[in-house]
């Protein structure tokens, strides 16, 4: 308990010793200060997070194939990920000779920006977030929106027509399912009674959301981030077969590695979403001995790992779907089913008055 303890005011206490030790600074500069460290923090354990379970990824997949996965780099492979990222950074940037030099450059500088800041929002364990703002969920909402203009810039800049149509896709396939993405969170919105995503955590200290009414609402929020991510069986923007290989096909070296690095961190990010709204995020299964000697921020992880794993088991095991199919499953059949949730759902809180 005394590490846990430990663990959840470190934040309130590093805030405290740096208004005491820079009180002679401008208005807000320890407050500056203090956020700059938090999250140069939270940044180097995302790299170093993504790049172990990138590895875990082709593992996973390599297990379902078959074979061995990357081993040769590293005792057991450990430092593939790493050969990989320097092998990214020193390849040459080549641009096209049509394209529009300046949206080139800068669409996986908005990709990857915006991956980053969603994680904001994002608590560990309780104080550690680096913004616990009110409209947590909304803001979120707005990061990922934001995400597909990346995508069609990138196409659009590309100056080739199979980017470009492979933009149109991801549009298309982002808005559809990031409807039924919304009115999943407003069910959990109405059992929590908050948009702060330290508030939600909070509100399922005593019973997660998935043994609740919202379980349901779980596998639908979990099919919906793979379309969101692009992931497969919905990879349908990076369809080889008629796309040659989506919106980054004329992206290469440094540009493609930010593209694949934006990628990354928003199916990890869609993992803490499922721990959070559903699994408790920092909270363990049992409030008794010995989990709550373990930290909330090692929970998350686990979490995070467990939905991370079911993402590369989907990849390895479901086929692709056709477009028609996918576009299907998002209007006729999760769009319907979580507007009647959101409907139960308040009915249930009304009569049952079931808020935090």
């Amino acid at each position: 308990m005394a590490l846990v303890h430990f663990f959840q005011m470190l934040p309130v206490w590093l805030g405290n010793a740096l208004n005491m030790g820079w009180g002679q600074m401008p208005y807000g500069g320890a407050w500056f200060l203090g956020n700059a460290v938090m999250i140069l923090f939270f940044d180097v354990l995302l790299l170093v997070s993504i790049a172990f379970l990138l590895l875990a990824d082709r593992k996973i997949w390599a297990a379902v194939q078959m074979r061995r996965g990357p081993n040769v780099v590293g005792p057991f492979g450990l430092l593939q990920t790493f050969a990989d990222l320097f092998k990214f950074l020193f390849k040459e940037v080549i641009i096209p000779a049509g394209s529009n030099k300046v949206l080139f450059l800068l669409a996986p500088l908005i990709t990857v920006t915006l991956a980053f800041a969603g994680w904001a929002v994002v608590p560990w364990d309780k104080h550690w977030v680096v913004a616990d703002i009110n409209v947590g969920i909304l803001y979120l909402f707005a990061m990922s929106s934001l995400g597909v203009y990346g995508i069609i810039i990138a196409g659009w800049a590309s100056n080739s027509k199979y980017p470009f149509l492979s933009a149109l896709r991801a549009a298309a396939q982002m808005v559809s399912y990031e409807v039924s993405i919304g009115f999943v969170i407003i069910t959990v919105l109405l059992f929590a009674g908050s948009l702060n995503l330290s508030k939600i955590v909070e509100a399922q200290e005593h019973r997660w959301f998935v043994f609740t009414m919202l379980f349901p609402m779980l596998p639908i929020f979990f099919v919906s981030a793979l379309a969101e991510t692009n992931r497969p069986p919905f990879d349908l923007v990076e369809a080889e077969s008629e796309l040659v290989a989506g919106f980054f096909v004329e992206y290469s070296s440094t540009p493609f590695l930010l593209f694949f690095l934006g990628e990354y961190l928003s199916i990890v990010l869609m993992c803490a979403m499922c721990s959070i709204l559903f699994l408790g995020g920092w909270l363990p299964p049992l409030a008794m001995a010995p989990f709550t000697w373990i930290p909330g921020a090692a929970w998350l992880f686990l979490k995070i790992c467990f939905f991370f794993f079911l993402f590369a088991m989907v990849k390895a095991m479901v086929p692709r779907y056709r477009y028609d199919q996918l576009m299907r499953l998002g209007w006729k059949i999760f769009l319907p089913t979580s507007l009647l949730w959101v409907v139960l759902t308040a009915a249930w809180v009304l009569v049952f008055h079931h808020t935090a």
